[in-house]
């Protein structure tokens, strides 16, 4: 379910501090994910919706040290997280795999086109408005670069974990996410939904 900025903050910033202890496993799902990008060095990727960081280290390794690597997040506490566990900084060229913000993905102080990808670990389920966000992101994305949303387990294991069933009006749903993805101006080329993983790749129209 999408989610108002307020309510997003408040879940997660009470969460942040044991986060990475709630899931200690996922880092090989979040490197292979960053791999099926395509990323290339000197490349600018922004990763929203980053929460502690744990994709900032792949997208480092994957643009190389010429390469920018941004990531922000709606809660202080995530980003202190991630500063801590040394994924990244608030200061442009601090030590850390990424350049933290604080900021909205509805509203990114990014200028138009400025980024070769954007990757979005459980992301769209926290859009206020998916094709509103999904617009935004398109925007800071030349033509031609990509979107990765990213989970590191699928659909069906995400809701057997909250004791749910997924059901047909997930906006997760490859039949719903190609026309919202389309709205917004991109075109989904690839998606994968398994057990022990969720990634959806589109790239930027125009």
């Amino acid at each position: 379910m999408s989610d108002d900025p307020t309510r997003v903050r408040e879940f997660f910033g009470v969460r942040a501090a044991d986060w990475d202890s709630r899931f200690p496993d996922d880092g090989p799902a979040y490197a292979a994910a960053v791999s099926e990008i395509g990323l290339r060095p000197g490349d600018a990727v922004l990763d929203a919706g980053c929460g502690t960081g744990r994709a900032l280290p792949p997208l480092r390794a994957a643009v190389g040290p010429t390469g920018t690597v941004l990531g922000a997040d709606l809660t202080p506490e995530m980003l202190t997280a991630a500063v801590r566990a040394g994924r990244g900084a608030p200061e442009q060229d601090a030590p850390g795999a990424g350049t933290l913000l604080i900021a909205d993905v509805g509203r990114l102080p990014v200028r138009d086109g400025a980024l070769d990808a954007v990757f979005g670990a459980g992301l769209i389920s926290h859009l206020a408005d998916p094709v509103s966000g999904l617009r935004e992101l398109a925007r800071v994305v030349r033509p031609g670069g990509r979107l990765a949303l990213f989970h590191p387990i699928g659909r069906a294991a995400l809701a057997a974990r909250h004791g749910r069933q997924i059901t047909p009006d997930d906006l997760r749903a490859e039949p719903r996410l190609r026309p919202v993805l389309a709205e917004a101006g991109w075109r989904l080329v690839s998606y994968v939904d398994e057990d022990a993983r969720y990634l959806a790749l589109a790239v930027r129209e125009g």
